[in-house]
């Protein structure tokens, strides 16, 4: 396993960016926060996304397995994209140098797994993810739910957050907003 991922603390802002994550132990975060990951999983996640990923999440099993320091996990909708998620992750990471273990699954394509040593990419077919349910079984870990470059949650979230650190105070902006004696119509939005 990598000393470099294991010695590598989360980042303040990944830890302040706990917007409300699913499980008890779990962290939520966005795509303004993948700085705190490796380069290789950064890769890994944008060749998911390439590829029309849903779901993309990341485990940190470091503090509680010897066999590999994070998961990533992605769902495709059907056996094709399933692939083609597994086919671009591999290829990227080969462009960049860092060649696949091992690959498994691939011809059924319900579950791929892609193993890197220190991390290990999951790609499932839905039906397939809830099924295994990967964050279920590994629950202790820290989940990392992230979401795709563009998208108006992200963005919003990465906002919400930012105005959190800058000490903005949300209540204040609306409270200087003047009062209205009628009532808003549809017209006035």
């Amino acid at each position: 396993m990598s000393q470099n991922l294991k010695d590598k603390p989360l980042s303040p802002e990944i830890q302040a960016a706990a917007l409300g994550a699913r499980v008890a132990t779990g962290t939520h975060t966005t795509t303004a926060d993948l700085s705190g990951f490796d380069e290789r999983i950064q890769r890994a996640l944008n060749a998911a996304w390439e590829k029309k990923a849903l779901e993309l999440t990341v485990l940190d099993l470091r503090e509680i397995a010897s066999f590999t320091d994070f998961f990533v996990i992605a769902t495709g909708r059907n056996k094709r994209q399933v692939q083609a998620i597994s086919d671009e992750v591999v290829d990227e990471l080969k462009r960049s140098g860092t060649r696949a273990a091992r690959v498994e699954g691939y011809q059924n394509a319900e579950w791929i797994l892609v193993d890197y040593g220190d991390f290990v990419v999951h790609v499932f077919e839905d039906k397939a993810r809830r099924f295994y349910d990967l964050e279920r079984l590994w629950r202790e870990a820290s989940r990392f739910d992230v979401l795709p470059p563009g998208s108006e949650i992200a963005n919003l979230k990465s906002e919400i957050s930012n105005r959190k650190s800058d000490g903005s105070d949300l209540k204040s902006e609306i409270a200087d907003e003047p009062e209205r004696d009628e009532p808003r119509s549809s017209t006035d939005l």
